[in-house]
């Protein structure tokens, strides 16, 4: 971890050149979502591969650039698609732009992504509030020697997901009557979807929903002090006795459907942001 304070110094250089604001709050638009930086009044625009460090974003779906402006009157800086392990890059990799966020201002995380359903009381196309994760990715973002500029050596993780955040989300869809639920978000590596007996095991375990990003970028959110929100559409049931083959399309199509809704809840949660 100890070469990541140059690469961070380096990206968030970059960034300044194009947007001299500070984010009050950084998003990542997972699979699906990408539709809600067409809401930011947009100030800058940076594709990924014009940033040093960052990535190039191979999933479908996901568009690959920095979207920095406004977005209900709070400043945002906005990952319009993010990066996998799946894609073959570390894990190290793929969070760099969180501790960008965090060194250019940001002091919360909003975290998207789309996720299949063990619960059997959800359904696809509900929005869950992740109040918990379980990491199975084989790895952790935190391995290394730490750098403890960045962040403590053993953070805590009792609470890594804000409580009062979540509160107001569930208050928001209940205001805006669509449903949305509380849960616990469990992290593979992918790319392929699980078998019946893994979707078991892991109901078994405590998951109510499981994908294949967020938990890494949570991780180092908290390492580095970020307060976090965690919001994941539903975009298929993974019920392993009535299980249906994955596709693809279909999930693209049920995570945009359900775009409008994961959206009243993060301008909601903003314009409180400004408000506090």
């Amino acid at each position: 971890m100890l070469h990541l304070a140059a690469q961070i110094k380096q990206a968030a250089a970059t960034v300044r050149q194009h947007w001299t604001r500070a984010p009050q709050v950084g998003i990542i638009l997972g699979t699906g979502i990408g539709p809600l930086a067409q809401q930011i009044q947009c100030e800058a625009s940076i594709e990924y591969d014009a940033i040093p460090h960052f990535l190039r974003s191979t999933a479908t779906g996901h568009r690959g650039r920095l979207v920095c402006g406004l977005l209900a009157g709070v400043p945002v800086m906005a990952m319009e698609g993010r990066f996998h392990a799946y894609e073959g890059y570390s894990l190290q990799q793929i969070t760099l732009p969180v501790r960008v966020m965090k060194a250019l201002g940001a002091e919360l995380l909003i975290v998207t992504s789309a996720c299949g359903a063990m619960n059997p009381h959800f359904a696809a196309g509900d929005i869950m509030l992740i109040d918990d994760h379980i990491n199975l990715m084989g790895d952790n973002p935190l391995i290394g020697v730490n750098d403890d500029q960045l962040g403590p050596r053993f953070p805590d993780m009792s609470r890594p997901y804000d409580p009062l955040l979540i509160e107001r989300a569930l208050e928001i869809a209940r205001r805006e009557n669509f449903v949305a639920h509380q849960g616990v978000f469990v992290a593979v590596s992918g790319p392929n979807l699980e078998t019946r007996a893994e979707y078991r095991f892991l109901r078994m375990i405590g998951a109510d929903a499981v994908g294949m990003s967020a938990v890494p970028e949570v991780i180092v959110a908290v390492h580095c002090g970020l307060r976090v929100l965690g919001c994941s559409v539903v975009t298929d049931m993974c019920l392993p006795d009535a299980l249906k083959p994955a596709d693809v399309a279909e999930i693209i199509a049920t995570a945009h459907r359900a775009e409008p809704n994961l959206r009243k809840i993060i301008l909601g949660i903003l314009a409180h942001e400004l408000g506090r």
